[in-house]
């Protein structure tokens, strides 16, 4: 029997977006904090991570949960990029990363303008390949998700990377806690979430939007929605636009406007999500000690 009660309608519109017969699996339990999830559809598994454990973990429909990689560097947030290779964020070694086919590991950032990265967090590869990222402080701030160390750069940026050239370029310099990030499905506009009030309640609690001009640059940054249960983390977009955000209540749902149209509440803090299944329409989300899934009508837009 479903649990109709893991779904909040704030709109109608929200009923067509979820199967309101499908529950809330859990699919794992034992991690420490649980982020990044990404969908391998050509291996038919899921990885993500465990951060203080310092490991990666990946679950299939057949054989479960077991260690992907590990010790994994304090790694946060991952993606594909377009030939399908893992892209991942690591807090210990602040740094971002490729996995190559031959499982040997590519550096494709550690440093800007001379001075370490602070702690790259999340990942997201556009359609001409060049690869996005967010650099908060949370690795540093402690030993327990990363290494405890003064940030060398000025600010917490937002990155592009072009990995043809190596040209690594701050698109967004005034966030204060930059997190989740994701483009919308035509990739006319970049969402970053700022996660700066889960240290400090005065801060920014608010996911912004960007118009992307050229491919490379942004314009045009306004504050798309604000969360009202914790902070957002992880991001996602569907096919038809809507922003799919984690939040201390579980995945909160809003429309291309910015309006809140529902939540699917989860038992424990989301730190992020991702589409995944053949068709892509099984939301895996990442949250606390646990990874969960529910079947949905939305159908993610990231690809591969």
């Amino acid at each position: 029997m479903a649990e109709a009660s893991i779904y909040e309608i704030h709109d109608p519109r929200f009923r067509n977006l979820i199967v309101t017969s499908s529950g809330l699996d859990e699919l794992h339990s034992g991690c420490r904090w649980a982020e990044g999830p990404v969908w391998f559809n050509d291996a038919n598994q899921l990885l993500w991570s465990d951060i203080p454990n310092q490991r990666m973990l990946r679950w299939t429909p057949e054989g479960g949960v077991s260690v992907y990689r590990q010790p994994s560097n304090f790694a946060n947030g991952h993606t594909r990029d377009r030939q399908g290779r893992l892209v991942s964020c690591e807090h210990g070694s602040r740094r971002v990363t490729r996995t190559e086919a031959d499982g040997s590991i590519t550096v494709l950032a550690d440093r800007f303008e001379g001075a370490r990265l602070n702690s790259p967090n999340d990942v997201v590869v556009k359609s001409d390949g060049t690869v996005w990222f967010t650099d908060p402080t949370y690795g540093i701030l402690s030993d327990y998700e990363g290494y405890r160390a003064e940030p060398e750069q000025k600010t917490r940026n937002v990155y592009r990377l072009d990995p043809a050239t190596g040209d690594l370029t701050a698109v967004a310099t005034d966030f204060r806690q930059p997190n989740g990030l994701v483009f919308s499905p035509d990739e006319a506009i970049l969402y970053v979430a700022d996660s700066a009030a889960s240290h400090d309640e005065s801060l920014p609690r608010h996911i912004r939007a960007f118009d992307v001009i050229d491919g490379g640059r942004l314009a045009n940054g306004r504050v798309f929605c604000h969360i009202d249960k914790g902070v957002p983390d992880g991001i996602r977009t569907d096919m038809d636009g809507n922003l799919w955000s984690s939040a201390a209540d579980g995945v909160h749902c809003f429309d291309p406007a910015g309006k809140l149209i529902g939540k699917i509440l989860v038992p424990q803090t989301v730190a992020n999500l991702t589409f995944g299944g053949p068709k892509r329409n099984r939301l895996f989300i990442a949250a606390t000690r646990s990874l969960y899934s529910v079947y949905v009508a939305a159908t993610g837009a990231q690809v591969p």
